[in-house]
């Protein structure tokens, strides 16, 4: 009997990645063995390697708090050189953040609007984000207004969108490089180039953009553009880098004021008071840690082929059993992410989508992300290095059979 391993669509990676000092990419990660890892793109995994980085940083701030802590400046600002022009930055035009909402709320304060201006922000947009357009636009008594974009809107269907959304009340576009529920890129530097012949800014949302686009930051355009380290980066939980060359860039202010509010940007964002700073620190680790072990161009070449194998594994598992078309198809892909459509009935609505990850995770021991766009649910598949394909079969023999359960009943 075949399998969807036999496909010769899925055989182009089928073996596990072998690490320039592992002979199996699963070794690098301290990942429990007993949980089948299918969401790399929520919360990011961290190398052994970096782990042990960070752990040392941390033992050092607590031997000698007095020898650490004034001058953390310095050590971020280094961390800040280092890390800057991964996504094409200038350290000068970079500061670290916990994390993409993060960066957004430092925007979003900086920001004064008159009544009835408006924001513009997606229907793929994450909801942290749009949130907190949403109480910027009530601080003003202005208004967020969401562009509808189709799930296989091109480029050109995209930009014709925004064309016809921008009004003569725009202000601020808020829009993602790489939208987190639909997995997939918009052309943020083109919006940008036509919100600026309509004077209107714009604030891109690269959270997932760092090491799956090259020059992350200057690939997004923007007046302000930030993205997440902990992903696919794979740094420490709570580093992100926030990066901008506005000409008012000096009224961006740190979420904490410190001892170090009486300088510009970027060096009042390098003190903020005891926050525990050694992700930022340890995030130069884990990008040199994966241009060592394997390359980040030939890592984003095995990203789409790993998810391209589970996608279409996990597809024709459904496919089999629901008779329904499971496996979609858009434009403008990325390199680790891959949506497979649910039967009908389940996942139709952000609470169940993330009811289902949940029951899936203690029922099952596998996880995993739910999406829903127009009402139709979506398993967000996210991948790295260490993703193999049995965890894509486990996903097959263990998952799809208990969702098409749940979506009978």
């Amino acid at each position: 009997m075949s399998t969807p391993m036999d496909d010769p669509r899925t055989a182009a990676r089928t073996a596990p990645v072998r690490l320039e000092s592992y002979d199996r990419a699963r070794n690098a990660w301290p990942l429990d063995p007993t949980i089948v890892h299918l969401n790399h793109g929520s919360f990011g995994a961290v190398p052994s390697e970096v782990v042990a980085v960070q752990d040392r940083l941390r033992r050092e701030a607590d031997l000698g708090p007095i020898g650490w802590f004034p001058r953390i400046a310095e050590k971020v600002a280094e961390a800040r050189a280092l890390t800057a022009p991964f996504v094409g930055a200038a350290p000068q035009d970079s500061v670290f953040v916990p994390n993409a909402s993060a960066a957004a709320t430092v925007v979003y304060n900086a920001l004064r609007l008159d009544a009835d201006d408006e924001i513009l922000v997606t229907d793929h947009g994450y909801g942290a984000v749009t949130m907190g357009a949403a109480r910027l636009a009530r601080r003003f008594g202005a208004r967020v207004r969401t562009v509808g974009l189709g799930l296989f809107d091109d480029e050109d269907a995209v930009l014709a969108r925004f064309a016809e959304a921008i009004g003569p009340r725009t202000r601020l576009i808020v829009v993602d490089q790489i939208t987190s529920p639909t997995a997939r890129r918009l052309p943020t530097a083109e919006i940008t180039a036509l919100a600026h012949a309509r004077g209107v800014r714009v604030l891109v949302d690269g959270a997932h953009a760092p090491g799956l686009v090259p020059d992350a930051a200057l690939a997004g355009g923007g007046d302000w553009w930030f993205g997440n380290l902990h992903k696919w980066p794979c740094a420490p939980r709570g580093s992100a880098l926030l990066v901008t060359r506005a000409e008012d860039r000096d009224e961006l202010w740190p979420l904490i004021d410190s001892w170090a509010a009486h300088e510009a940007y970027p060096a009042r964002f390098d003190t903020q008071g005891t926050i525990d700073a050694t992700a930022y620190l340890a995030t130069p680790a884990a990008i040199a840690f994966v241009e060592r072990e394997y390359g980040w161009e030939r890592t984003r070449a095995t990203l789409s082929e790993i998810a391209d194998a589970g996608a279409r594994i996990i597809a024709d598992a459904f496919e089999a059993q629901a008779d329904e078309p499971a496996l979609v198809d858009l434009p403008m892909p990325v390199p680790s992410m891959r949506l497979v459509r649910l039967p009908r009935g389940i996942g139709r609505g952000r609470e169940e989508a993330d009811d289902l990850r949940m029951r899936l995770f203690d029922e099952l021991r596998v996880e995993t992300a739910f999406t829903s766009f127009a009402g139709t649910g979506y398993f967000r598949l996210s991948a790295h290095l260490y993703t193999e394909a049995a965890d894509f079969e486990a996903f097959a023999e263990r998952c799809v059979p208990r969702i098409l359960e749940l979506a009978r009943s």
